[in-house]
């Protein structure tokens, strides 16, 4: 029997940049796409980490096919270590590359031998359940990027994955147009397409053109140059070591993400580097500043980056010299610009010279702009389009820009995390909404950090805490001792002994003749609401601030 619909239901990557996850369910199978995590805003006080709810999978844990990577990516692998044992460890399938990638972080969480990998390329197919999963190949920002097809009896759903149309690609293998065509021939039902670039007109230049780049600047530059990128961008990295060839520099590459992913790449054979041009960090002041070239992290102004350690000079090996340049060869993510605005100041009060992608053409982006969608669209003209990976404000106008190329509206849906859009042969609908909010992670623990804490965090870091110590008599219900007030972010103790002092008078009298009331309630709540009462309201009435109160009373 055909079951005659399908199920999308995305946790993650719809109206933000991050945590991309689709799933994908027909008849009892489910087939996720991406597991990423994304980085925490401001708001979000000690938080490391937010990756994906996945509360809606709980109770289908059994059903799960596989899960398909698109590419490796923070935002779309960086979530396995914590999800995959949420969901009793499905089998997860990704090209080479990207399995080096993930070996990387599983191994870090010691979960490498409960993770069926499977490696796939580009042009294979693997049976998930009822369905087929196809994969085909799209240029990116780094090497081993696939989209994927998954064929379902009732039609072909297409995710993009992350992609660009790049026609001299750094690896020398660009996108499969012939075989989107063909799948666009052979009929595509619904396509997930890539939404984070539909604001820029025109279309992504090649990463070729960072080459041009580079090469003027290493021609130039006096003294030592640090690249800053990304730990996964291998194909950048290839090509700051083919410069370096030019230039006769050795490259020696800092940060410990950076070095275990070259190391992968090099035994991999994604990154090919002569023999005697890797040197050690610590081994970089054996050679004459301008035959040496730091390849290293702290592109987003990372607080334990590489780069930013060397910026704020607490880096154990590298110092920054006169003469050194600095390449940052990344754009800041959303919610990055300060900290990587303030790594550039750094890095100039010491006397670099920087290049970063507002005064010099130091990084592409890996991302299609509107041209290269349109081509997407053209090729596999699906009956129903589904805009993801961006902001809300991109899928929008993702929607409208497959509107302009003929796609009915009524075709085309602008989803957010959390709906479920049901597709059939010949319609596509939003039915329902399920939880899919942030679970953050924050040291060790996964998800005990929810908005309550976050809230307290916010209050204590607006107007600090303000503890209260009273010793009280369990007979009579009278203050014995106290109550001692002790402040932390609130004011300055030996500045504010007057307004302590009085904060203390007013407790003591508030608490007087209230023996009776106070032992009533054998856990003393009542005399603590009686102390964040009367201290809330004299402080806010002397300082105009409401620090939090926390009232310890102690009986003897």
């Amino acid at each position: 029997m055909t079951i005659d619909k399908i199920k999308l239901v995305p946790l993650g990557g719809l109206g933000e940049i991050g945590k991309n996850m689709m799933v994908v369910e027909y008849g009892n199978d489910i087939i996720i796409v991406d597991v990423g995590v994304m980085f925490p805003d401001e708001e979000m006080y000690g938080v490391d980490l937010v990756i994906p709810d996945v509360s809606y999978l709980a109770d289908k844990k059994h059903r799960i096919r596989g899960v398909l990577i698109t590419h490796g990516h923070e935002d779309h692998v960086g979530s396995l270590p914590y999800i995959l044992p949420l969901l009793d460890f499905p089998p997860v399938y990704s090209t080479r590359l990207t399995q080096g990638l993930i070996n990387i972080k599983l191994k870090e969480h010691r979960l490498i031998d409960k993770v069926e990998l499977n490696v796939i390329a580009p042009g294979d197919e693997v049976k998930l359940g009822a369905c087929t999963a196809g994969f085909f190949r799209v240029n990116h920002s780094i090497p081993d990027a696939v989209g994927i097809m998954l064929n379902t009896p009732i039609g072909t759903v297409v995710h993009t994955g992350d992609y660009k149309f790049d026609y001299t690609p750094v690896d020398g293998k660009p996108a499969d147009i012939g075989l989107l065509g063909k799948i666009g021939n052979d009929g595509v039902l619904i396509m997930m397409g890539d939404s984070t670039r539909v604001e820029t007109p025109g279309y992504t230049p090649s990463e070729r053109v960072i080459n041009d780049s580079f090469d003027k600047i290493f021609a130039n530059a006096p003294g030592r140059i640090l690249l800053a990128t990304f730990a996964s961008l291998i194909s950048r990295v290839q090509q700051v070591v083919d410069t370096a060839l030019r230039y006769d520099r050795v490259v020696a590459f800092a940060g410990r993400s950076m070095q275990n992913n070259v190391q992968m790449a090099i035994e991999l054979g994604y990154l090919n580097m002569p023999k005697g041009m890797l040197v050690r960090v610590e081994d970089i002041n054996k050679f004459r500043p301008e035959q040496v070239v730091i390849v290293c992290t702290g592109s987003q102004g990372e607080p334990t980056s590489a780069l930013t350690r060397i910026a704020n000079q607490d880096h154990r090996q590298i110092r920054i010299q006169p003469g050194d340049s600095v390449i940052l060869s990344a754009t800041p993510v959303p919610g990055n610009e300060k900290s990587v605005s303030r790594t550039i100041n750094s890095l100039f009060r010491q006397g670099a010279e920087v290049y970063y992608q507002g005064i010099s053409n130091v990084h592409v982006s890996g991302h299609a702009a509107q041209e290269e969608l349109k081509l997407m669209l053209s090729l596999l003209r699906p009956r129903f389009f589904m805009p993801v990976h961006g902001e809300y404000r991109h899928l929008v106008l993702h929607a409208k820009l497959a509107y302009s190329l003929g796609i009915p509206e009524e075709n085309i849906v602008v989803a957010e995390n959390g709906d479920i859009i049901e597709v059939t042969e010949d319609s596509i609908k939003l039915t329902d909404h399920v939880a899919s909010g942030n679970v953050f992670v924050d040291g060790l623990s996964v998800g005990d950090v929810g908005q309550i804490v976050l809230r307290d965090r916010k209050v204590l870091s607006q107007d600090g805490i303000l503890m209260v110590v009273l010793t009280m008599d369990r007979e009579t219900g009278e203050p014995l001792a106290g109550p001692d007030i002790v402040s932390r972010g609130f004011v300055y103790m030996r500045d504010a002994e007057e307004l302590l002092e009085s904060a203390r008078l007013r407790v003591l009298e508030a608490l007087r003749g209230m023996g009776h009331n106070a032992r009533s309630g054998s856990d003393w709540s009542f005399v603590k609401d009686k102390i964040k009462q009367t201290l809330g309201e004299y402080l806010y009435e002397q300082t105009h601030r409401r620090p939090m109160i926390l009232p310890v009373v102690m009986e003897v």
